[in-house]
């Protein structure tokens, strides 16, 4: 997703499915990462880019169900539109019970489980 802020500022945002996935597009040559930062490297040892270019990087391992995004009448967008989305109402109408769910992964198990808030048992229990 490439965002702006003003004639001068791009944000480039990418969602990963995992962080060997991303290491091995960041050094794989035949990408763009690589080349991009070969043709950066190359003009930061002869000084052109210094006052002109200026790099942010920031990456997160977000583990599944650290994490809520709502979308309200628009399309997905961000992590809905890179994993896929959930209605609102399949886990709950506030943020303390959605992030109470988490996947079959996430769980440990076979299908999805809700999982308690410390100090209370799960719903039905």
């Amino acid at each position: 997703v490439l965002l702006t802020a003003s004639p001068r500022t791009y944000y480039v945002v990418q969602y990963w499915e995992s962080k060997e996935k991303l290491y091995e597009y960041a050094h794989s040559p035949d990408m763009f990462h690589h080349r991009a930062w070969a043709i950066i490297n190359r003009k930061e040892r002869k000084g052109r880019v210094r006052g002109h270019v200026g790099l942010w990087h920031e990456a997160y391992v977000v583990p599944e169900g650290s994490y809520e995004s709502i979308y309200a009448d628009m399309p997905a967008f961000g992590l809905a539109a890179a994993h896929g989305q959930v209605p609102l109402e399949r886990r709950g109408k506030r943020a303390r019970d959605r992030f109470a769910y988490r996947s079959d992964k996430a769980a440990g198990g076979r299908a999805e489980k809700r999982v308690a808030a410390p100090g209370k048992a799960p719903d039905g229990v």
